[in-house]
């Protein structure tokens, strides 16, 4: 009898891990599908206002039906998932013209409070002198990073909450368009939203997670300091990922338009990396095995946060946007934001800027900028903002055990 026991347990915990095998791999297949195709050179870059971000809105309202998520309106009618917005900037003394589509579904539980949960899927079409770190002839820059990869993790946990049994808030799914050319989806539906705005309890935005460093395993979880709840919260999910995170509710994505909106927010990111708007941020370079992490790690976030009602919102200490440095120069670098240690470690260095011209290079930790000692990006900025075109200045790295100085002219 004893055996019997033994044996059929043995069988339970093999079948377990066997259907766990299969649901991580179904994640991955998911995941796979979902940036192969809309970092593909058929949807050539998906900037905002052309076929291609139609073709590629339609493929996200086609993945939306099949799971069964309705539109805002509760129905599965294509152009109800649509929620267009239309702009005319002034971009340089000049008026311009900036339009696109917001996808938007809903999972609608009769719940008193609603999710947000989000991602742009945008791009940078064949490329943008503005905002591309490209040199050359026009090439189709993939965006699988930046952003398929949170788009397919957007979709995967779409289907996952809708089989899930979390029920104690509704859930708005977003594909934000428009976020390269400076956030105007989001603007948009925080002034135009399909729920009230003192409805929505926390919006989760991912952006760029599809290049988790293997050995380093760093996914930062940005905008904690938005509400005291996610404090309380983190410490208690188990994962693979060592967590770094930051208080702030701002950033250069989507979550800000609704932080702006005292909404709290957490801002997923994997890190910046070398192809970041380059044609080179292809598909073959997505970590699929860190991305089911992130994806888990954000439905335990969810699963922690079920029943802990309306959250409080807090701003935090960067509140004022205003009060941000104004930059008239630029290093030429993009930085790691997901380094911990002290001073800003470049990620990778830009061809014919200041850093490449110094002789600085991927890897190495600015630790002083002039007479400004840098400790993270925050004294980092603060000591670019002193500089104008033409400045000399000495710079102090540290490259391996090695402390550097250079000279840079900005």
């Amino acid at each position: 009898m004893k055996l019997t026991n033994i044996f059929r347990n043995t069988i339970l915990l093999f079948a377990l891990a066997i259907s766990l095998q299969i649901a991580v791999a179904q994640t991955a297949g998911n995941l796979k599908q979902h940036i192969s195709y809309l970092a593909s050179d058929t949807l050539h870059g998906r900037a905002t206002g052309t076929p291609d971000e139609e073709r590629a809105a339609n493929y996200i309202i086609e993945t939306f039906k099949k799971a069964g998520i309705p539109n805002a309106d509760g129905k599965f009618g294509a152009e109800k998932y649509i929620q267009h917005f239309s702009y005319d900037p002034i971009v340089d003394s000049v008026k311009t013209h900036v339009s696109g589509n917001n996808v938007v579904a809903f999972i609608d539980n009769h719940a008193a409070n609603t999710i947000v949960i989000g991602a742009h899927y945008d791009h940078l079409g064949m490329g943008d002198p503005k905002h591309s770190t490209y040199v050359g002839p026009p090439a189709v820059h993939h965006g699988a990073d930046d952003n398929a990869s949170g788009v397919a993790a957007m979709l995967d946990l779409a289907c996952l909450i809708k089989a899930s049994e979390y029920k104690s808030n509704n859930y708005v799914f977003i594909a934000f368009s428009g976020e390269e050319l400076g956030l105007y989806g989001s603007k948009w539906f925080v002034q135009h939203p399909t729920v009230a705005l003192d409805k929505i309890d926390y919006m989760i935005n991912l952006d760029m997670v599809g290049r988790v460093d293997s050995n380093t395993h760093t996914l930062t979880v940005n905008g904690i300091g938005t509400s005291p709840t996610f404090k309380e919260v983190l410490d208690k999910i188990k994962t693979p990922l060592h967590i770094k995170t930051t208080e702030s509710g701002l950033g250069p994505s989507d979550h800000t338009s609704f932080y702006l909106q005292n909404v709290p927010v957490v801002f997923l990111f994997s890190g910046q990396h070398k192809d970041y708007h380059k044609p080179s941020d292809t598909e073959d370079k997505i970590n699929y095995a860190g991305m089911v992490d992130v994806v888990n790690y954000t439905m335990s976030l969810i699963a922690e946060l079920n029943d802990k009602g309306k959250l409080a919102f807090t701003k935090t200490k960067d509140d004022n946007v205003d009060s941000a440095p104004k930059f008239k120069v630029t290093l030429g670098v993009i930085p790691d934001y997901t380094f911990d240690g002290e001073g800003m470690r470049i990620d990778a260095v830009k061809d014919d800027r200041p850093a490449a011209k110094a002789g600085l290079k991927s890897g190495d930790i600015v630790l002083k900028l002039g007479d400004v000692k840098v400790t993270e990006m925050g004294t980092y900025m603060k000591a670019l903002a002193q500089f104008n075109k033409g400045d000399k200045t000495k710079v102090t790295i540290k490259r391996g055990d090695d402390v550097i100085e250079k000279e840079i002219e900005f």
